[in-house]
């Protein structure tokens, strides 16, 4: 769209708009707030008057999130022959930026029907894990993010 997003992810406010408009003119600054504010699963955020997804990248961004050190066991929702890789190989971001991890069971079956009607669920021991060296970050109320996790703190929780 021809936007200059800065190292953070964040492009102006304004300049997004008048793209927008471009091809749909009744969308206004009110508009794309309001998206923003009263969406479920809070991709953005809006500071001042710069917008920016807070996951789900495939570019580079400095997210400036704080390590959550508490949470216990995130969970991924996946079709059945993405687990089976996955607890031979581990969570790699593949196309993005960071693994997108759920907070609990039923957000990790709502990702996963994404892609399947049956989604297999995975648990993350995040208190192992992190004994490692893995760092998880809260990115919204339902999406974590980490670098990557490794095959021996995953295990299918249930198909």
């Amino acid at each position: 769209m021809g936007l200059v997003m800065d190292e953070e992810g964040f492009v102006d406010l304004d300049e997004l708009v008048s793209k927008v408009k471009q091809c749909f003119p009744g969308v206004d600054d009110g508009f794309l707030r309001r998206l923003v504010e009263e969406s479920e699963r809070k991709r953005f955020e809006i500071v001042g008057n710069r917008i920016r997804a807070l996951y789900g990248h495939s570019l580079p961004v400095y997210l400036r999130l704080e390590e959550d050190q508490r949470v216990e066991w995130l969970y991924h929702g996946t079709k059945s022959e993405a687990a089976d890789a996955i607890l031979e190989k581990g969570l790699q971001p593949m196309k993005r930026m960071w693994v997108h991890l759920s907070p609990t069971i039923d957000i990790a079956v709502q990702v996963g029907k994404r892609r399947t009607s049956s989604p297999v669920i995975l648990v993350v021991d995040c208190v192992e894990a992190r004994k490692a060296g893995l760092r998880f970050y809260k990115a919204s109320e339902q999406v974590y993010l980490c670098k990557f996790v490794l095959a021996r703190y995953i295990r299918r929780l249930r198909a």
